[in-house]
């Protein structure tokens, strides 16, 4: 506002200095106007009236001083234009130079006060009695007394309309910017209650069509992202934290079982063979559990730290009819079919694709009834490959299917062994798939069975399926 304001200074100044100037030019033109057409040949013979009544004929003002002078420079006749009242010595002091160039010129005149003057020197040589000799000239000096006068007027008009301008200026700044900046002031309690803790606080001034309306809405974008990031990392947190309560629990069991069984072997089953069996056969079991749970969560370890995995042809359609053979042996009374006969392959590491669908298969096992028919499809859609495991089983509430493949979920909460494994299955599944740039889904209902898909991108090279009709295996 101070800079606006210096601005304003300025400019009010600059327009006050053209002002001034071209009124003086205006007025000072006049003066010579008047000058030029004034009866110059009255004036040197003699005819006007010189040093009575208050103007001269050609009717200059009071002060205006008339000399008639030689080509030597001497003044042969002189006038002065005076009020009746006035005094003549004090008229007659006022004394015009001698140097005057021809023309008019502006000269200042400090004797008795005189001040500015404004003189015209034409030569002149009128016929008649008083005549003035060969080269002589006559000079008119008026006094700029009324034009001065005016200049002064006009510059206190001019002081007097800046001085309110500025002040009505300053006042009306002063209300704009606090006006304007009110909207700051709702941004700081906004930032002091977020500060407090309060995530879900906005900035309420976000039009677009502002500058400070273009700056809430980008502040609240970043506090959007913000608390985004924090309930993100909340839930990290929280998934941590299940995770380790989880791992926890599902090693604590082998690991009382092991204990027990050392226990019951130091209290003397050493002595008794049949006991010694049974407690070493069943440490050995929990070991073998323990084991797989621990390689389970090393290899969820290794994908998250996004390390780099084998990558070879693989034909999924291959990989799933021959792990879908294994689980017919393992379970011979449920029947598994597997649809599409076209190759589909990807590139991948066969391990890790062998062991997303040997979980799929054995999910399908231990979450459906006994003879519940499971069916293998593997196809390209859409430019992608598609494996899916579909079983008639009692299907899948809509909150389990969104959690299905966190890590150490289950839908039955008793963690019983009898009803699933540790819940790392599925998981591994969806993080596999992550690894070769593809993704896990799942659909079903309650009563309707569930469907759980893997995409993969294809490998390199594969392009439409070969024509054909293609059939069940």
């Amino acid at each position: 506002m101070a800079v606006t304001l210096a601005i304003v200074v300025l400019a009010l100044a600059a327009a006050g200095w053209a002002t001034h100037a071209a009124l003086r030019s205006f007025l000072i033109d006049r003066v010579d106007r008047d000058l030029a057409s004034s009866q110059l040949p009255a004036l040197a013979s003699g005819d006007a009236p010189f040093g009575r009544g208050e103007r001269f004929a050609a009717g200059f003002p009071v002060g205006t001083v008339v000399e008639v002078r030689a080509a030597d420079g001497r003044v042969l006749r002189r006038a002065v234009a005076r009020e009746l009242t006035q005094d003549a010595a004090a008229a007659d002091a006022v004394a015009l130079p001698e140097d005057l160039p021809e023309g008019f010129s502006t000269v200042d005149i400090p004797e008795g006060g005189a001040g500015e003057y404004r003189v015209l020197v034409a030569g002149a040589a009128p016929a008649g009695p008083g005549a003035i000799p060969f080269g002589g000239s006559i000079v008119v000096g008026v006094p700029l007394d009324d034009v001065n006068e005016t200049l002064g007027r006009l510059l206190l008009i001019e002081v007097a309309v800046g001085a309110a301008t500025l002040a009505a200026l300053a006042f009306l700044a002063l209300w704009l910017v606090r006006l304007g900046l009110r909207p700051l002031d709702r941004i700081r309690e906004t930032a002091d209650a977020i500060a407090a803790g309060d995530l879900g606080r906005r900035v309420e001034d976000d039009d677009p069509r502002t500058e400070i309306g273009r700056l809430g809405r980008t502040l609240n974008g970043m506090l959007a992202r913000i608390e985004e990031l924090f309930e993100e990392r909340r839930a990290a947190e929280e998934r941590l934290r299940r995770f380790v309560a989880d791992a926890s629990h599902e090693l604590q069991t082998p690991l009382t079982s092991v204990r027990g069984y050392a226990e019951l072997f130091r209290r003397g089953a050493s002595g008794r063979p049949e006991d010694l069996a049974t407690a070493m056969r069943r440490i050995e079991a929990e070991a073998e559990r323990m084991g797989v749970l621990v390689d389970d969560l090393l290899l969820l370890a290794h994908l998250d730290q996004r390390r780099p995995m084998a990558r070879e042809r693989v034909d999924l359609t291959a990989l799933a009819v021959e792990l879908a053979a294994d689980a017919a042996v393992v379970e011979p009374d449920r029947p598994i079919e597997v649809r599409g006969g076209d190759p589909v392959v990807v590139e991948g590491d066969d391990v890790r694709l062998r062991q997303v669908v040997a979980n799929l298969l054995g999910n399908a096992r231990a979450h459906t009834p006994a003879g519940t028919p499971v069916t293998v499809t593997v196809a390209r859609r859409g430019g992608e490959a598609v494996l899916e495991v579909a079983d008639r089983g009692p299907g899948l509430a809509a909150e389990d299917a969104a959690r299905v493949f966190e890590r150490f979920f289950r839908a039955d909460a008793s963690r019983a062994r009898a009803s699933g494994g540790s819940g790392l299955g599925l998981s591994i599944v969806a993080a596999i798939a992550e690894a070769h740039g593809g993704r896990a889904e799942v659909d079903g209902a309650p009563g309707e069975g569930a469907t759980f898909r893997v995409v993969l991108p294809l490998a390199p090279g594969e392009g439409a399926p070969p024509p054909g009709p293609s059939g069940g295996r």
